[in-house]
């Protein structure tokens, strides 16, 4: 029978007419013949559905039908994870692997900024884009166009001719090596997990945390923004310069002016383009992104042009002549003919150029001495490849600014007292060069490869894509610059190389004249090219920033993490274009360059010292499947940019790294509360480890003993500090130096208190950070307050980096009687620190101690040396006058004389010791004379001792209270349950459980009564010990004469008596040392740990 079989969430199966039915509340499903057993199949099929999947249920005569999905939803979270039931209280914490998976599977790699759009666009996000790009689209192309630009074609010439071919290959070589180099560590953490959106940042500040990753950052936006300046000048100089000059907006009034006018000309033009450029990213990142193949295409075709124009040369030579007088290379703006006269039909005809070195166009003009005594000749500019002009060309010639372009090996006749005019048409250096300054200039033109690691969210593969994508543009490039600096060596004469505006070809691009079919191609091929990488700059720069932004790590930059709501950056890309604007005021490409050459270099060095840091640590998560990489080929890279920097500038290399420190020190000013699980904090754990297994091999030596202090604090039932005080000594104590650990005791036990102890450690390290305590925390769970204690002094610390001494405060509270046990808390942990060879600080009156914020204006800290300790008390003084608040306090030492002591002698001897400590300190012999106890002393020991046996006696009474209400208890439950009273174990080892009768109960009663009573009656008969009375007398005399002397002290320090070998004598112990500080405002009490601890050598 199934009648009335129940199943979870109301589901009741029943049987009706021989038919099986399934019923929940109202809802109704017939099952078919029970004889088929179709409840049962039913039931199992629906328990077996997958959630949300249509139920399918048999309806009258057997036909199947889809079940309304409502009912499955109501009903899916009870059958999810059934057959998991042995985990089902994980699962509230931690997810089935099924779902995490699941979750994995479907991770979709959202680009910086765009998060808003994402957000607000839910069902889109639901959505798993697969990314559709490969290698060659995704990487290698985006590299290539970023790797080649303005350099390549407005100056790679132009070094050509000045370093010569062969200090030009080391240059492109260099640079090169350092960028595959960094490709090859960037492919290495590129493929260590998935790389979100967010390119090289994400990667530095992931590996090196959020201080090198927040300065590496802001560097590498800085560099992309410069970037932007440098192309949109390059952008205008191709624009001014080849393609309409007439465009000029500012004239020159002399030519002595007319290169200021150009630097005026970029500045209006590059201004504008600017504001264009950044109306274009404003409006719309995907007009950038859809021009962006046309901009390679007109690299790609430049480029080949370059290389069709070279083979060109090999049979059929441009005829394009270059005029040069003496060996000087003259401009042709202003002439065509390279002579000085012209013959005709009617005579002899000056040229033009006769015109600009005389002073009028008749043969007997008073012309320039130089133009008067050397002729005029014209050279080939691009002769050819088999001309043999690269062997010429294989040598630098480096010039001061303003120097003649020469031909090396022309004759030429000197004349005294040359004129260098500008008016006369020269060909002269504008800047003076040297092989640092090119590789500055040059190093930009290999940056770029950061481009494909930029774009992994729209990768297939971008484990794969990456590392190949940009080490094969890498190679692509540096086989075309090399090649390139081959072929301009064996094409171009080297007086055409060194021309660096084309004034010799008339005013032409000098890599234009070498192309093939017209320099056209290359003229617009550049101008888009540049053009092009500027707009990419200010697409990428203001998402770089926005990336930082929100990162959270420099709170200054915040607010430039917001934009518009698709999630553009707006903010940052107004920021970027304030910064580039001053890139584009500088005007001068040469000047621009270098600036980005830091920044660049800056952050390659990172990435390579990422990779190196992380393969050295050998961290579990560091498995790249990138494979082909080695911490050396990493240490070479970062050497290789550090050194690349200095070469470019110096001065530069040193303020780019002083903006860099400025921000990681800001960061960590500000307290970046990231963990990104990055290297330099593997770094640090290894140096730790190190550093702790060096130190492990013995105690320190005198010399660099100082307290490695275990502050013992007190917690209230908020589980918030007692003695907040005793913080502020430590740190005044340490200042920020050696081991500090804040140690503290909770009572119960680890599972029931864990979440007090959490909030405890929470309160205490708020309170270590007001208090500015350098430290470790430590809070122990303990069943009692001493084992907790014990346990602190025994383990706290790890390996040689433990604690030498304790701190702690006075137990105000150890003569209340709500609290009659405190005392002995205390004088154990005294043994403890005895037994462990640890010094002991107790701090009486803490509450009175100065904050950090007090300054002591005047005032003394008095040292009463009583005994030896290792010199800890001349330690302390020292250590503590460092601090701002004792500083201006001065150190006075006491030491007491017996009768047989000589006085003089002893202060001339503590006198001389100081002066070999190097302590300064006023020195004061007190001279205790014997005489006899008085009767205060007498009656003092006495009432103490009375007061001791009292507290025993009243102890004793609390336990036979204790023991009368469990006989009670007991009787009462051996009435209800003769069992009960069988199993029930005892409070105290010395009862016995048995039968009570009334009158046995009374007799039990009188006995103890009587008991007490005898007990109470000895203490009035007491004698006090004449030991303890030696004792109380010794604490009075003293502290007659500490209060004489010491009243007014700021501090107090004096030496610790130990506690008594016989431990019947605690709370006896506990009043002399009250009796001892009486009347005292701020005291230490210092005990050694019976090791020197200072010393006079050096």
């Amino acid at each position: 029978m199934l009648t009335g079989i129940c199943c979870p969430e109301g589901l009741v199966i029943k049987e009706e007419g021989g038919r099986a039915l399934l019923q929940q509340g109202r809802s109704r499903w017939d099952c078919g013949l029970v004889g088929a057993a179709s409840a049962g199949v039913w039931l199992i099929a629906l328990c077996c559905q997958p959630p949300g999947s249509p139920v399918i249920t048999s309806v009258g005569d057997g036909q199947s039908r889809e079940s309304s999905p409502n009912g499955d939803m109501e009903r899916e979270s009870f059958f999810e994870g059934k057959n998991m039931a042995l985990f089902e209280e994980e699962m509230d914490s931690n997810p089935m692997v099924s779902s995490l998976l699941n979750k994995l599977a479907n991770y979709t790699n959202l680009s910086q900024g765009v998060v808003e759009h994402e957000e607000a666009e839910d069902s889109r996000r639901r959505e798993v884009k697969n990314p559709g790009m490969g290698t060659f689209i995704g990487v290698y192309l985006p590299c290539l166009q970023n790797i080649l630009g303005v350099i390549l074609f407005l100056r790679l010439t132009w070094i050509v001719g000045v370093a010569g071919v062969l200090e030009s290959f080391l240059i492109v070589f260099m640079c090169c090596t350092c960028t595959m180099l960094t490709a090859i560590s960037m492919s290495a953490i590129a493929t260590n997990g998935v790389v979100p959106a967010g390119g090289s940042y994400y990667m530095i500040s992931r590996a090196l945390g959020p201080e090198f990753g927040g300065a590496v950052g802001l560097c590498f936006y800085l560099g992309t923004t410069f970037a932007g300046a440098m192309y949109i000048l390059g952008t205008i100089e191709i624009f001014l310069t080849y393609i309409s000059p007439g465009a000029s907006i500012i004239h020159a009034q002399s030519p002595d002016g007319e290169a200021v006018a150009l630097l005026h000309n970029m500045r209006v033009y590059g201004t504008c383009t600017l504001a264009l450029m950044a109306m274009v990213v404003f409006v719309g990142v995907k007009y950038v992104n859809k021009l962006a193949l046309v901009f390679l295409a007109c690299v790609v075709l430049s480029i080949l042009a370059i290389y069709a124009g070279v083979i060109k040369t090999a049979f059929d030579p441009p005829d394009i002549p270059v005029c040069l007088l003496g060996n000087r290379t003259l401009s042709r703006r202003n002439f065509d003919v390279c002579a000085k006269v012209l013959t005709t039909n009617n005579g002899t005809v000056t040229t033009a150029l006769w015109g600009l070195f005389c002073n009028n166009s008749m043969p007997s003009a008073i012309c320039d001495e130089y133009f008067a005594q050397n002729n005029l000749t014209e050279i080939q500019g691009i002769p050819g490849v088999a001309s043999g002009v690269f062997l010429d060309n294989l040598w630098s010639v480096y010039t001061d600014k303003g120097v003649f372009v020469e031909k090396q090996g022309t004759p030429s006749v000197a004349v005294p007292e040359e004129s260098r005019s500008s008016k006369l048409p020269y060909v002269l250096t504008d800047i003076m060069t040297y092989f640092t300054m090119l590789v500055g200039i040059y190093f930009p033109s290999v940056t770029g490869i950061m481009a494909g690691s930029n774009r992994s969210g729209d990768l297939r593969d971008a484990q794969k894509s990456i590392p190949t994508g940009t080490i094969m543009a890498i190679v692509t490039t540096s086989f075309i610059y090399l090649s390139c600096i081959m072929l301009f060596g064996a094409c171009i004469e080297g007086v055409v190389l060194r021309d660096k505006f084309g004034e010799a070809l008339q005013g032409n691009l000098v890599i234009g004249m070498l192309a093939w079919p017209s320099p056209w191609v290359i003229v617009i091929g550049s101008f888009f090219s540049t053009c092009g990488a500027g707009l990419q700059s200010l697409t990428g720069a203001p998402r770089l920033l926005q990336a930082i932004a929100r990162d959270g790590i420099i709170p200054f930059l915040q607010v430039f993490g917001h934009g518009k709501a698709n999630g553009e950056p707006t903010w940052a890309l107004l920021l970027t274009a304030l910064i580039c604007e001053i890139g584009i005021l500088i005007a001068s490409l040469d000047s621009v360059a270098p600036i980005l050459s830091m920044f660049f270099l800056m952050c390659y060095m990172f990435v390579n010292l990422a990779c190196a840091v992380q393969t050295l640590l050998r961290t579990p998560n560091w498995r790249p499947r990138f494979r082909y990489y080695h911490w050396t080929l990493s240490f070479l890279g970062m050497s290789l940019c550090l050194a690349l920097m200095f070469i470019c500038s110096w001065y530069y290399a040193l303020f780019a790294m002083l903006i860099a420190g400025c921000i990681y020190k800001y960061i960590e000013y500000r307290g970046a509360e990231k963990e990104w699980g990055d290297g330099i904090r593997g770094l640090s754990l290894n140096a730790a480890r190190y550093a702790l297994l060096r130190v492990e091999h013995g105690t320190p030596h005198t010399k660099n003993w100082r307290p490695q202090v275990l502050v013992m604090l007190n917690l209230d039932s908020e589980q918030c500090v007692k003695h907040p005080r005793l913080l502020s000594f430590t740190t005044q104590l340490k200042a920020g130096k050696g081991l500090t650990i804040v140690g503290s005791v909770l009572e119960g036990t680890y599972l029931d208190k864990h979440v007090e102890a959490q909030q405890a450690e929470e309160n205490i390290r708020s309170l270590m950070g007001t208090e500015k305590t350098k430290g470790f925390c430590q809070l122990v769970v303990s069943s009692n307050l001493r084992d907790g204690m014990s346990h602190l002094i025994q383990s706290a610390g790890l390996g040689g980096m433990k604690h030498n001494t304790v701190l702690m405060a006075w137990p105000e509270s150890w003569k209340e009687e709500d609290n009659p046990f405190s005392w002995k808390n205390f004088v154990d942990t005294v043994r403890d620190t005895t037994a462990a060879q640890q010094a002991l600080l107790v701090a009486k009156n803490v509450d009175l101690f100065p904050q950090n914020q007090e300054r002591f204006s005047d005032g003394h800290i008095d040292v009463w040396w009583i005994v030896h300790d290792g010199g800890l008390l001349m330690l302390l003084p020292f250590l503590l006058r460092q601090h701002k608040v004792w500083r201006k306090c001065r150190m006075r030492i006491f030491t007491v004389a017996q009768v047989d002591d000589n006085s003089i002698q002893m202060k001339k001897d503590l006198q001389t010791f100081l002066y070999h400590l190097r302590i300064s300190a006023e020195v004061e012999v007190v001279e205790m004379v014997e005489n006899d106890i008085s009767a205060f002393t007498y009656e003092k020991t006495l009432v103490m001792e009375q007061r001791s046996q009292m507290l025993k006696q009243m102890q004793l009474s609390k336990t036979e209270r204790e023991r009368e209400a469990q006989l009670i208890h007991d009787r009462n439950t051996a009435s209800h349950s003769v069992v009960a009273t069988r199993t029930r174990a005892p409070s105290t080892p010395d009862k016995v459980q048995m039968t009570w009768t009334k009158e046995k109960l009374i007799a039990e009663k009188l006995k103890n009564k009587e008991t007490n009573m005898s007990g109470f009656k000895d203490l009035f008969s007491l004698k006090p010990n004449q030991s303890n009375v030696r004792r109380m007398h010794t604490a009075v005399k003293l502290n007659g004469v500490v209060l004489n002397k010491s009243q007014d002290a700021q501090l107090v320090l004096l030496n610790m008596p130990g506690p008594p070998k016989n431990r019947q004598g605690d709370e006896n112990y506990m009043e002399f040392l009250e009796v001892l500080t009486e009347g005292l405002n701020r005291v230490l009490l210092v005990r050694g740990s019976g090791r020197e601890v200072i010393t006079i050598y050096s």
